[in-house]
C-alpha cells in the first residue's frame, strides 16, 4: 500500500532537511505539559520521552480540534504504555476531543485495575476496552458544560508492554506499525481500518437503525451518514464518542480492538488524524519518520511533511488540523538513510508534483478522503433539531440513570 515516498518538499523556493526543520520549528515549540495520572502514571499532553514523540498543530480552519496524549507506568505498572490521538468534529469538537483526552485512560486504567486484567490477555482486554468507550461516551451526555449532540471525536489508542500491542480504533484516525521484511526492509502495516460509512457492514448497521447513508454531488466518493429525516449532520465516519444525534441511528462508540504479538523486526507505531493520513501514504509516514536524527523530532517533522503536502497537493483547500504520535519500540536511535540522502532518491518526483496536483475529489490510496467540504444545514432543520436533542437528551437521561440503577443492584456489565 503506497507507492514510493516522495518526501522531500519545496518551502519558499528552497528544500527543507532536517536541521533546518529544528531550527524552524523551535519557533512554535511546544513545551513539555505532563501531569500524574491514575495509579501514578506519568501522563503526557506534549513533549516527549525516550520512547515517545508527539506534536500537534493546528490548521486553517480555526480552533484545533485535535488532542493526543501518552501515559507511561499506565496502570501504575513499569513500562507500560498508552497512546492515543482524538480528531473532533462538530461545532464543539474541540471540547469533546479534549474532554475524552483527559477522561478515556483513567477510565481504562481504573476498569483494568479494578478487573485485575493482565497485560496480554487479549479478550479481557477488549471487555475492558469496549466498556471504557462506552462508559466514556455515556458520561458525555451528563456533562452539562459540553454540547455533544452534534459534535463528536474519533479515537484510535495503543496500550503496549513489552512485546504485547492492543490497538483499539473508533472513527477514522489510524495506527501503522513500521517493521522490516525478510529482506530487512522497512514495511507499513495498517494496524486499524478507517471506519467510515464506505464500509458495508457499517453502512448497514446504520441503515438497519434508520440512519441514512449518501454522499453528496459535490464529493460523490464520500459517504456520510445522515439523520432519518434531516440531512444533517452528514458525518463522514460511522463510529465517534459523542454525536447523539445519530446514536439512535446507527452510529456506535464501540471500538474495533485487536491484539498483535511484536518481535524484534518491529521498529515503531504511528498515531494520526486523518490531517496526515489524506495526504501521506502509509510508506511515506514510516519512511520520514525512520529518517529522523533525533526520534524526539518525530513527529514535528512528519506534521511538518503533512503541512507542506497539504499546500502542494491541494492548493485550494485548507489546510486540516495534525496530531502525531509516535511510540519507539527500541531505545537506540533508527538509523536507515538521513532525510537528505532520501531526498536525493525522491527530489526528481517532487519536482513534478506541481503538474500532478491531486483534485479535490480524488480519492487516496487509502480510501475515501474528506477535503475541506461545508455541510449546509437548512436552518429551520437546525430548529427542529434544537427540539429533537432536548426530547433525546432527557430520553438518555433516563435510561442511563435506570441502567445505573439497575447496575448498583446486580445488573450484568462487561468483564
Amino acid at each position: 500500500m503506497g507507492a514510493c515516498c516522495s518526501t522531500e518538499v519545496k518551502y519558499k523556493g528552497r528544500r527543507h532537511e532536517e536541521d533546518d526543520l529544528e531550527g524552524k520549528e523551535e519557533e512554535c515549540q511546544q513545551e513539555e505539559v505532563t501531569t500524574t495520572g491514575h495509579a501514578g502514571a506519568i501522563v503526557r499532553f506534549q513533549g516527549s520521552s525516550s520512547y515517545t514523540s508527539m506534536y500537534t498543530r493546528k490548521g486553517k480552519k480555526g480552533i484545533n480540534q485535535d488532542a493526543m496524549t501518552v501515559w507511561e507506568n499506565f496502570m501504575g505498572e513499569k513500562n507500560v504504555f498508552f497512546c492515543a490521538v482524538f480528531d473532533g468534529h462538530g461545532p464543539s469538537g474541540h471540547q469533546v476531543a479534549r474532554h475524552v483526552c483527559h477522561t478515556l485512560p483513567y477510565k481504562l486504567s481504573t476498569v483494568c485495575k479494578e478487573n485485575d486484567v493482565a497485560v496480554g490477555a487479549d479478550k479481557d482486554w477488549e471487555a475492558s476496552i469496549i466498556r471504557a468507550f462506552e462508559e466514556s461516551d455515556e458520561d458525555l451526555i451528563l456533562e452539562e458544560s459540553l454540547d455533544s449532540y452534534c459534535s463528536g471525536t474519533t479515537a484510535v489508542t495503543v496500550i503496549k508492554q513489552d512485546e504485547h500491542l492492543i490497538i483499539s480504533n473508533l472513527g477514522d484516525s489510524r495506527a501503522i506499525l513500521c517493521t522490516r521484511d525478510n529482506e530487512n526492509q522497512l514495511i507499513p502495516i495498517q494496524l486499524t481500518v478507517d471506519l467510515k460509512p464506505s464500509i458495508p457492514s457499517e453502512a448497514e448497521r446504520i441503515l438497519k437503525c434508520g440512519g441514512r447513508v449518501f454522499a453528496m454531488d459535490e464529493e460523490s466518493n464520500v459517504p456520510r451518514v445522515w439523520m432519518p429525516d434531516h440531512n444533517c449532520p452528514g458525518l463522514a465516519m460511522a463510529r465517534a464518542f459523542g454525536d447523539f444525534c445519530l446514536k439512535d441511528h446507527g452510529v456506535i462508540a464501540i471500538p474495533q480492538v485487536s491484539y498483535r504479538k511484536l518481535t524484534s523486526k518491529d521498529e515503531f507505531v504511528v498515531l494520526a488524524t486523518d490531517g496526515v493520513w489524506d495526504v501521506l501514504t502509509n510508506n511515506e509516514v514510516i519512511r520520514i519518520v525512520a529518517s529522523v536524527k533525533k526520534q524526539s523530532m518525530a513527529a514535528k517533522i512528519l506534521v511538518y511533511y503533512a503541512v507542506q503536502a497539504w499546500r502542494t497537493r491541494y492548493p485550494g483547500s485548507k489546510v486540516d488540523d495534525c496530531a502525531v504520535v509516535c511510540l519507539f519500540l527500541k531505545k537506540r536511535p533508527l538509523l536507515t538513510r538521513s532525510l537528505s540522502d532520501m531526498s536525493k532518491n525522491v527530489a526528481s518526483q517532487l519536482d513534478g508534483a506541481d503538474s500532478n496536483l491531486i483534485s479535490k475529489d480524488r480519492k487516496t490510496e487509502e480510501g475515501e478522503t474528506v477535503i475541506n467540504c461545508d455541510i449546509t444545514v437548512d436552518p429551520k432543520a437546525l430548529d427542529e433539531l434544537n427540539r429533537v436533542k432536548a426530547f433525546t437528551k432527557s430520553s438518555r437521561l433516563g435510561s442511563l440513570n435506570r441502567r445505573k440503577t439497575s447496575k448498583d443492584f446486580g445488573g450484568t456489565e462487561a468483564n
